[in-house]
C-alpha cells in the first residue's frame, strides 16, 4: 500500500494494532476522520485519552469503574450475596446483557493456564476469598468458558472454597466445551445461568 504521508500512515498503523481491524480496515477508518471537521477527531482522541486515564478497577469486585466501586456493586437491588465469578469483564458483560442475573460479580482477570505461565497468583483470587470468608455470600456461580484451562480453575477455586460456603454451582452445559461465553447467544447464556447446577453434583455426572 503505498501511503504518500507518513502522518496518515502512522494513523493507519495505530488503528491497525486494534484487535479485528486489518490494514483496510483502518484505511477507511482514517480517511473517515481525514473527512470529518478537525474538532471530531480531537474529541475522538482526547475521550480515549480520558478513559485511559481514569478509568478505575473497582475494589470489589475488579470490574471496570468510573468510581472506586462499580455501580453493579453500589446497586442496592442487586443480590449481594450471589457472586458470579467470570474470567474477564467482556463475560461479565454477556451475561448482563441478558438482563436477568441480578447478583453480583468476581473478575478473576484470566484463567489458570501453566503452559502460558499462568498460575492463582497472577488472578484475582485472594480476594473472592477474602469475600467469601465474610460469611455473607450464599452461593457463588462459576460461570467460566468450559475450556480445559476454564475447568482447571473452576477445579482450583472450588477446593479453596469449599469450606467457606454450602452452595457454589456451575453454569450449565448450554455453552459448548471449548466454546466462550462472550460468542454465546443471550438466550443460552441466560438458561446456562438459569440452569446452573451444584458443582459437586457436576463431578460426580462427569467423572
Amino acid at each position: 500500500m503505498n501511503i504518500p504521508s507518513k502522518l496518515f500512515e502512522d494513523a493507519v498503523e495505530a488503528f491497525s494494532s486494534l484487535p479485528g481491524i486489518g490494514k483496510k480496515s483502518a484505511l477507511r477508518l482514517v480517511l473517515h476522520l481525514l473527512n470529518k471537521e478537525k474538532e471530531f477527531a480531537f474529541q475522538f482522541t482526547e475521550a480515549i485519552k480520558t478513559f485511559r486515564a481514569n478509568i478505575k478497577s473497582c475494589k470489589v469486585c475488579a470490574n471496570i469503574s468510573d468510581e472506586d466501586v462499580c455501580e453493579i456493586c453500589q446497586h442496592p437491588g442487586r443480590d449481594h450475596k450471589t457472586i458470579c465469578v467470570v474470567e474477564n469483564i467482556r463475560d461479565l458483560m454477556a451475561i448482563e446483557s441478558t438482563g436477568l442475573y441480578r447478583g453480583v460479580y468476581h473478575v478473576l482477570g484470566g484463567v489458570i493456564s501453566p503452559i502460558d505461565g499462568v498460575g492463582p497468583d497472577q488472578l484475582n483470587i485472594r480476594s473472592l476469598l477474602d469475600r467469601a470468608d465474610t460469611g455473607e455470600i450464599n452461593e457463588i456461580i462459576m460461570a467460566i468458558s468450559p475450556t480445559i484451562e476454564g475447568e482447571t480453575t473452576i477445579y482450583y477455586l472450588s477446593k479453596q472454597l469449599e469450606s467457606k460456603l454450602d452452595l457454589i454451582t456451575q453454569i450449565a452445559r448450554g455453552v459448548s466445551f471449548g466454546g466462550e461465553l462472550e460468542y454465546a447467544d443471550e438466550l443460552t447464556l441466560a438458561r446456562s445461568i438459569a440452569d446452573r447446577q451444584p458443582y459437586s453434583k457436576n463431578m460426580t455426572s462427569t467423572g
